[in-house]
């Protein structure tokens, strides 16, 4: 009787295992393909940029993927597979040259950026893949390639004079409470954005901009209560955008207005936008960005490296406590 026992037990614990083993081999048949198409414009950088964004980027972000063994069994392949659709769709290194030079240097900056702020590569990614964590010296590398040094700006009176007088319409139109149309969406634009505190402010040496991020009262207060992953509801940013000025001084200061932009948290009533909405205008017309509803889409794939930090990109300054 005891020794028919550890048989008897062998074969209740044999047929799932067995079930569970085909099932394994099974889904492997189940694969979303992970296509890699020629490359046709590729990053022209030195050599040493290159390696870095090669090593660091390319595996994900360009038409060169090459996975491990152990990112070639599924389910860890479903995730890989979705990952390389998804950064593709944000920055593909294949295709950056085609883009205008602004634009290119912008996509860089945010790529930089991702990796200062440690959201890039994926942490998750990272605990297999050692090698593409982007050392400190590497970084520096990097940011020395999008801004080299170079002279400072000279003073600009035709481009001080054009913002003034930009500024000067843009308070003469707001006295008359000309209509501003809402975005594609439907969020309408915010006026009293600009009696909001400021929350953080951005140079951005890419472009050449500067740019000032305020919070609406419940975002300050969540700040002052550490409520902040994820954002209470009601939560509104509003980010400026400005060209940047040099004064007869040498200091740098706000020249004309570019865009501002806002995001709006209401977990349910933008479930398919990541909780947030998302608006932008452009110009001193605040003229909406976007043909349609789908310009979101280009908002949530630019904010979803920041997922674990609820999509935001802005760190309150200190003093807000």
């Amino acid at each position: 009787m005891d020794a028919a026992q550890p048989t008897s037990l062998a074969r209740v614990f044999a047929l799932p295992a067995l079930i569970l083993l085909l099932g394994f081999i099974a889904i492997q048949f189940i694969r979303p393909d992970i296509t890699n198409p020629p490359v046709t414009a590729d990053l022209e950088a030195p050599s040493e940029v290159q390696q870095i964004f090669r090593k660091s980027c390319y595996n994900c972000h360009s038409n060169e993927t090459r996975l491990p063994w152990f990112d070639k069994v599924v389910p860890a392949y479903w995730i890989v597979a979705h990952d390389i659709r998804q950064a593709r769709l944000h920055l593909n290194f294949s295709g950056i040259e085609r883009l205008p030079a602004a634009q290119r240097r912008a996509a860089l900056f945010q790529a930089v950026n991702m990796v200062q702020l440690e959201a890039m590569p994926l942490p998750r990614y990272t605990l297999l893949h050692r090698n593409a964590i982007v050392s400190p010296d590497n970084l520096q590398t990097l940011r020395h390639y999008l801004n080299p040094p170079s002279a400072p700006p000279l003073p600009n009176p035709a481009a001080r004079a054009a913002a003034d007088e930009q500024y000067n319409q843009w308070i003469e139109s707001r006295a008359a409470n000309f209509p501003v149309q809402p975005a594609p969406n439907g969020i309408a634009y915010i006026p009293d954005y600009r009696n909001w505190k400021v929350i953080s402010t951005t140079n951005r040496f890419d472009n050449k901009t500067l740019r000032v991020t305020f919070g609406n009262d419940i975002a300050i207060k969540a700040i002052a209560e550490h409520r902040t992953n994820p954002w209470p509801d009601g939560t509104t940013f509003a980010s400026a955008a400005w060209q940047q000025n040099v004064d007869d001084n040498g200091d740098t200061r706000s020249g004309a207005f570019i865009q501002v932009e806002f995001m709006i948290k209401d977990a349910q009533k933008y479930a398919a936008t990541e909780g947030w909405g998302w608006a932008r205008w452009i110009g001193g017309s605040l003229r909406p960005f976007g043909a349609n509803v789908s310009f979101t889409d280009e908002c949530t794939v630019c904010h979803a490296p920041m997922r674990n930090n609820d999509y935001v990109f802005t760190f309150p300054l200190e003093g807000h406590q």
